[in-house]
């Protein structure tokens, strides 16, 4: 019985030791994951900004209340599609013209139909109002139910109809017309909180601005060129 005892003991120990260790690593682990989307939405950026086919986003994204930035967004299906991928957001100070740090977001849909095969696509999605910022705070919602969205104009003389959000997205470096209608926008709070190192919500991330982290710099003052 003591033998017993003393080897649940010894496991609980190693246990409990293996748990403390682990933690840290995975926080690490997540904090490279998150700067790894942060580069690469800084390039999927820099791509859209210098794609002629763009020049109604690069007029315009200095005047919107925030953007969306996914590097990759996959649809893919047989009879049963979905699409789903990981980006960020950040916003502008109205004030000040100052670009938040990123918070970490999903975007997620399901759909029935004939579809087949896949498609890998950059998105952008600008944030056209306020109540776009405000449906972005919450922790999720429908694209097209609790906040409108329309394809972002493309080409030459292109005009946009009002709506919360403008979807943008290329696929093989040339235009997508994906529908985002019925995505369900969510908080990556996992993501958030390993790389500003501790417990940060999109409030904390966007509005109050009270965390930081110097690897979203150039993410940064690559929207800044943007007037």
């Amino acid at each position: 019985m003591k033998k017993l005892i003393g080897r649940f003991t010894s496991a609980a120990v190693v246990a409990a030791l293996f748990l403390g260790v682990s933690a840290p690593v995975v926080m690490a682990k997540d904090e490279e994951d998150g700067q790894a989307i942060v580069d690469k939405a800084r390039i999927t950026l820099g791509e859209f900004m210098r794609d002629k086919d763009y020049s109604w986003l690069n007029a315009n994204l200095g005047k919107a209340k925030g953007v969306l930035i996914y590097p990759q967004v996959v649809k893919a299906g047989f009879v049963f599609g979905g699409s789903g991928g990981t980006g960020v957001l950040l916003t502008k100070d109205a004030n000040t013209g100052e670009w938040s740090n990123p918070a970490f977001y999903t975007m997620g849909s399901v759909s029935w139909g004939l579809q087949i095969g896949g498609e890998v696509a950059e998105v952008i999605l600008l944030v056209n109002s306020q109540k776009g910022v405000d449906s972005l705070l919450s922790n999720k919602f429908k694209l097209g139910a609790d906040a409108s969205i329309a394809l972002g104009p493309v080409g030459a003389g292109a005009k946009a109809e009002l709506a919360d959000f403008y979807s943008f997205a290329k696929s093989k470096g040339i235009y997508a017309g994906m529908s985002f209608t019925g995505s369900i926008i969510d908080v990556r709070g996992g993501l958030n909180k390993a790389y500003y190192g501790k417990e940060a919500t999109p409030v904390d991330i966007l509005v109050k601005r009270s965390v930081s982290n110097k690897g979203a710099d150039p993410l940064r003052e690559e929207l800044k060129k943007a007037k």
